[in-house]
């Protein structure tokens, strides 16, 4: 189980309107959300580095940290979180109660290992189609990543979310026929326009009517 330092969040006054959070957010500090464990959400204000230092981390939002509320402790994840567009600010984040013995969902990254084959000796293009997957298992067993090793891929070989490695820790919630890669012929550059019309081009044409021998006149009496 990934943990972090201990998060300490105030409960911020104004409840859910947006001119309280935005009050937080000019008073240096980032507005939030704490729900779950059956009971009632409350609005709160965190440290925004101690978030994005969470958020940045090798385990991400799913790093478990232990979470203080005007005393109410309790384990927590980061389970939805906002950047302003613009400037890429972290403006809002949800943090969610975990109970260590119930099984919850978590997203987790797929990691692709090694080089695929019909990379290396057939030129082939290797295209990861899903770069997360969603799982369910305790709390203690969520996975950094799901790592799975491409090396014996060929081309037209396809892995699937059923071909993930799990070591029977935690089942998947995304469908196992979705397909996590697929290995395909590189395709040739499509020819431009002006070489097609070139290409289409009479012989005669091509040469110009420079290039043609002028026609013979008629001899004169």
């Amino acid at each position: 189980m990934a943990t972090a330092e201990a998060v300490n969040a105030v409960v911020r006054e104004g409840k859910f309107s947006k001119n309280a959070a935005r009050r937080v957010r000019v008073a240096g500090k980032l507005p939030g959300v704490v729900y779950g464990a059956s009971e009632p959400a409350v609005p709160v204000a965190l440290d925004p580095k101690q978030m994005l230092r969470i958020l940045h981390s090798d385990t991400g939002h799913n790093t478990i940290f232990d979470l203080d509320v005007a005393g109410a402790k309790a384990k927590a994840m980061i389970v939805d979180w906002q950047f302003e567009p613009i400037k890429d600010r972290l403006i809002h984040v949800d943090l969610k109660r975990i109970a260590l013995d119930k099984a919850m969902r978590a997203e987790v990254p797929i990691v692709l290992t090694g080089t695929a084959a019909g990379v290396k000796n057939e030129g082939g293009l290797l295209d990861q189609v899903l770069r997360e997957v969603e799982i369910e298992c305790l709390p203690s067993d969520i996975p950094t990543s799901v790592e799975v090793d491409v090396s014996a891929m060929q081309i037209g070989d396809v892995i699937r979310v059923a071909d993930l490695p799990h070591g029977g820790k935690f089942r998947f919630i995304t469908d196992e026929d979705a397909t996590v890669a697929h290995l395909a012929l590189m395709k040739e550059e499509p020819a431009t326009a002006e070489a097609l019309a070139a290409a289409a081009e009479p012989e005669v044409a091509k040469k110009g009517k420079g290039d043609t021998a002028p026609a013979a006149e008629p001899a004169k009496k």
